[in-house]
């Protein structure tokens, strides 16, 4: 972790303690998933306990998003046709959307951030359920990859005049925007979402991921690994108008996946359902 002057350590301390905390429904959730003997029902408790939740989870199956043949009114029911896990993810995001503020002063699109982290989060979980089987949690890949720039929206929310800074200077250098935020701000906002992810009381593992997501892991890890090449792959495919994001040796390859970021990218073929996913789930979500 870098040294922060006192001045700068206290702002980010401030700024990370005025975030919304993480909801209590959503954190026992994913407690109680670690438990092997955990069951659908437990999961179901937990959310059912929390009205916005299931209120919130039930107007998603119901969309255009799962397009099901029928209405579905119970979590119980929902179940049945697309799975706890599901359920799970859906909470944990819909969970994410709603700490997100409503609007920011930085000229940040939060459509744009959120649209990004739903993608890379479907890629982590993909890389991890392919090339991890039985040796990590998909969800949790699904977790750090979705959590992985929530740094971003404590600086649009807390420091946005250095923000937009940043941002700009980022758009108009072509630089990768944690450059321009060192540059500005003196910090980039993986270090951030790394403290904000500690506030949340997520695993030291997670902590790291999210801190260290735009180095390359020189150590086994694969839930840094998949969500490192996971990162990078769903920059390139949400953000055209940028550069192609690219790691500092083209030839670095994923110890546990074996291969290159783009040969990994060509492997998981068409990468279009990850965007259609998100944005369907966007809308689905607004409602």
């Amino acid at each position: 972790m870098q040294s922060l002057s006192p001045e700068l350590s206290t702002k980010l301390e401030e700024a990370v303690e005025r975030m919304p905390a993480f909801p209590k429904s959503v954190q026992m959730i994913l407690e109680v998933s670690r438990n092997l003997s955990c069951t659908p029902k437990d999961i179901i408790e937990i959310i059912e306990k929390d009205p916005v939740m299931t209120i919130k989870v039930l107007k998603v199956i119901n969309s255009a998003y799962f397009s099901l043949p029928y209405k579905i009114n119970s979590l119980d029911r929902a179940v049945v046709y697309i799975g706890i896990n599901t359920i799970k993810n859906l909470a944990l995001s819909l969970a994410t959307i709603g700490i997100l503020p409503a609007r920011n002063n930085a000229g940040f699109d939060m459509d744009e951030y959120l649209q990004h982290s739903l993608v890379a989060a479907g890629i982590a979980r993909q890389l991890a359920t392919r090339y991890a089987a039985g040796d990590i949690d998909p969800m949790d890949c699904y977790i750090a990859a979705l959590l992985h720039d929530f740094g971003k929206v404590v600086f649009a929310q807390f420091m946005p005049e250095e923000f937009s800074k940043a941002l700009k200077l980022s758009e108009k250098t072509g630089r990768p925007l944690h450059e321009t935020e060192e540059e500005i701000i003196g910090v980039n906002h993986a270090m951030v979402g790394a403290m904000l992810a500690k506030r949340w009381n997520f695993s030291n593992e997670l902590i790291d991921c999210v801190g260290n997501h735009h180095s390359m892991p020189v150590a086994e890890n694969l839930m840094a690994e998949c969500l490192h090449v996971a990162d990078i792959i769903a920059k390139n495919i949400t953000a055209p108008k940028t550069p192609k994001r690219t790691v500092s040796d083209p030839n670095w390859k994923a110890k546990r996946l074996g291969f290159t970021i783009d040969r990994v990218s060509a492997l998981l073929g068409d990468l279009t359902p990850f965007v259609n996913e998100a944005k369907i789930f966007l809308q689905a979500s607004y409602l």
